[in-house]
C-alpha cells in the first residue's frame, strides 16, 4: 500500500494537463475550472446536485404533529430509533467528507464532495426540524442520542465510524478505498430500512410531512451513491494494484457486513409488528440492494436468488422515484421534477 500525502492548498507548481489528472496522488493546482474536467461525469453530477436544492422548513409538518401521538407504540419506537440513526449518519458524513477531500486530487470531484457535504448538513437540519415539530425539547434530546445507549444503534454506528477513524490514523491508498466503500455502503444500503419504514407510513396515510422530507433526502442520497460508485470505478482503472483478489474479498466482506447489519436492524426496529411490513420484506429487499450495489461495481452477485427487486417491495421504488419528488410548497402537492433530468437510481 502507498502512503498518501495531503495535497497542498496553494500549489503554483501544480500540473494543469488534464491527461495527468488523477483521483489520488496527483499534483493539483486546486483551481476550479468548469470548462476543463477530466472526469466528465462530475459536471453532470454537480449540476444535478445543485438543482436538487431544497429547504426543510418549507415542508409542512402540521399533519405530523397530529399523527405522531396516534402512531402505534411500535411505529413511534421505530420512528424515534430510525431518526436517531439517520441523524448520526448524516452528521458523521458532514464531518468526514472534507477530510476525504484533502487527499482527492481531482478538483472537479472535490467540487462534488463539497456539495455533498452541504446536502448532508441540510439532511441533519431536516431531521432536527422533524423532531422539533412533533416532540418536546427533552424528548428531542433523548432521540438524538439514543445511539449512545441502544446497543443495536451503537453497533451500527461503530462499523462505519471505526472505518472513518482508521483513515484519520492511517492515510494510505487502501484505507482510503475502504473509506470510499464505507460511504458507498452507507449511502446505498444503510439508509434503506429507514426509508422503507417512512414510505410505509406514507402509503398508510400517516406522517406526510416526514415522508416528504425523507423523499428529498433519498433523492440526494441517490446522487451521493452515484458519486462514490464513480470514484471507486475510477480507482479501479487508475490504481489497479489496490484491487487484488485479497483486497476485493475485504471489500466484499464489508458489503456483506453492511447488508447483514441492515437486515438485523430492520428486524429490530420494524419486526413483524408494523402494518404493511415484515421481517421477510426487509431481508428480501436488503439482499436485493446488496446485489445491486456490488454488481454495479463490476463484481457480480452476492446473494443468489435476489437479483430482481422483490414484487412485494416495488412500492418502495415508487416513493423514492426522483422524478416525482419535486413539491410545489405553496400548494403542498407533488409535481414533476423539471429543473433537470433526474439521475436514474439504477445502482
Amino acid at each position: 500500500m502507498s502512503q498518501l500525502v495531503k495535497k497542498k492548498l496553494f500549489n503554483p507548481n501544480g500540473d494543469t494537463e488534464l491527461r495527468n489528472r488523477r483521483m489520488i496522488g496527483g499534483n493539483t493546482t486546486n483551481l476550479n475550472d468548469f470548462n476543463n474536467m477530466k472526469y466528465s461525469w462530475a459536471s453532470n453530477w454537480y449540476r444535478q446536485a445543485m438543482n436538487n436544492f431544497w429547504i426543510p422548513e418549507e415542508i409542512s409538518m402540521a399533519t405530523d404533529i397530529l399523527d405522531y401521538p396516534k402512531l402505534s407504540k411500535e411505529e413511534r419506537s421505530a420512528y424515534d430509533k430510525i431518526l436517531s440513526f439517520l441523524i448520526f449518519l448524516d452528521s458523521i458524513q458532514t464531518a468526514n467528507l472534507p477530510f476525504i477531500g484533502q487527499y482527492i486530487t481531482a478538483n472537479e470531484v472535490n467540487l462534488c464532495l463539497t456539495i455533498q457535504g452541504f446536502q448532508e448538513a441540510v439532511h441533519s437540519q431536516s431531521y432536527s426540524y422533524m423532531l422539533d415539530s412533533i416532540c418536546s425539547p427533552v424528548e428531542r434530546s433523548s432521540i438524538l442520542y439514543q445511539w449512545k445507549d441502544d446497543e443495536h444503534l451503537l453497533k451500527r454506528n461503530t462499523f462505519i465510524g471505526e472505518l472513518y477513524n482508521e483513515f484519520q490514523e492511517k492515510q494510505d491508498d487502501f484505507v482510503l478505498l475502504k473509506v470510499l466503500m464505507a460511504n458507498y455502503i452507507l449511502e446505498g444500503i444503510y439508509f434503506y430500512s429507514g426509508f422503507m419504514f417512512f414510505y410505509n407510513l406514507g402509503r398508510n396515510g400517516k406522517m406526510p410531512g416526514s415522508v416528504q422530507e425523507i423523499r428529498y433526502i433519498n433523492r440526494d442520497e441517490n446522487t451521493h451513491l452515484w458519486l462514490f460508485r464513480n470514484m471507486i470505478l475510477e480507482l479501479k482503472k487508475e490504481e489497479e494494484h489496490l484491487f487484488t483478489e485479497e483486497n476485493i474479498e475485504i471489500l466484499k466482506e464489508m458489503v456483506k457486513e453492511g447488508v447483514e447489519q441492515e437486515i438485523a436492524w430492520g428486524h429490530y426496529v420494524i419486526g413483524d409488528n408494523i402494518v404493511g411490513l415484515t421481517k421477510q420484506n426487509v431481508e428480501d429487499y436488503i439482499k436485493y440492494l446488496g446485489n445491486l450495489r456490488w454488481s454495479s461495481l463490476g463484481f457480480g452477485t452476492l446473494y443468489e436468488g435476489y437479483e430482481e427487486e422483490p414484487d412485494t417491495m416495488k412500492w418502495v421504488g415508487q416513493y423514492a422515484d426522483a422524478n416525482l419528488v419535486k413539491t410545489d410548497f405553496f400548494e403542498a402537492r407533488s409535481t414533476a421534477y423539471a429543473k433537470s433530468t433526474a439521475l436514474v437510481d439504477d445502482l
